[in-house]
């Protein structure tokens, strides 16, 4: 074989290496945002931030105080991380008392 037709041989091969490479980077950039599509991102005020952590008395997750929903029980202040954790605790308040 002549070099002339290595050398077009070995840039066949060498284009045909790239589009591969390209096409199955296309490939997992979609995939990945298809994911990124499925989990949409949570749209945090920014003053909304804060240092203090604070409990919820229902399920006891931990959040910024920020961030979690203020209701006043009996004078003090009670933070809940959802609707659902704050009207359980409006529906039994002396049940999660202890919690809180």
């Amino acid at each position: 074989m002549t070099f002339i037709a290595r050398i077009l041989r070995f840039l066949f091969w060498v284009l045909i290496v790239s589009w591969s490479v390209a096409l199955v980077r296309r490939i997992a950039d979609s995939l990945g945002r298809a994911a990124d599509r499925s989990e949409a991102p949570m749209d945090v005020p920014s003053d909304a931030v804060s240092r203090k952590l604070v409990r919820d008395p229902v399920c006891g997750m931990h959040l910024t105080e920020g961030l979690a929903i203020r209701e006043q029980s009996g004078g003090e202040p009670v933070f809940f991380c959802s609707d659902e954790c704050r009207n359980r605790f409006m529906d039994e308040p002396r049940k999660f008392a202890a919690n809180a």
